[in-house]
């Protein structure tokens, strides 16, 4: 149980340093390109889960940290159409890991049908 949750720990933080990594470089078409398909890659990878969630929270928690404005008054994502195409991607990636944490205690048969 605790090698699982420091697996989910370290998951969670790469998942920031890669969020993080591609807000710095999603100007450009290639880092873009990059950002996007490292997170799907790395989310396709993953066992479906609480390891492919938490990873998928670390990255989208880093492009909500940059979407907020800094001390300078500007945004490190800014208004622009890379910048929608990344939060958006991110947003995409991260509803796919949501929706594949499965609930594994429930029971695979229908309660509502009674056996013969």
């Amino acid at each position: 149980m605790l090698v699982r949750a420091l697996v989910a720990l370290v998951l969670l933080v790469v998942g920031a340093a890669g969020g993080l990594a591609a807000a710095l470089i999603h100007e450009s078409w290639w880092g873009l390109a990059l950002g996007l398909g490292a997170a799907t890659l790395t989310t396709i990878a993953l066992p479906a889960g609480g390891w492919r969630f938490a990873f998928m929270l670390g990255w989208f928690g880093a492009i909500g940290y940059a979407v907020l404005p800094r001390a300078e008054g500007d945004y490190l994502i800014a208004n622009s159409a890379s910048g929608y195409a990344i939060l958006g991607g991110s947003f995409v990636v991260f509803l796919i890991a949501l929706a594949t944490v499965s609930n594994r205690r429930a029971g695979r048969e229908d309660p509502g049908v009674l056996a013969p």
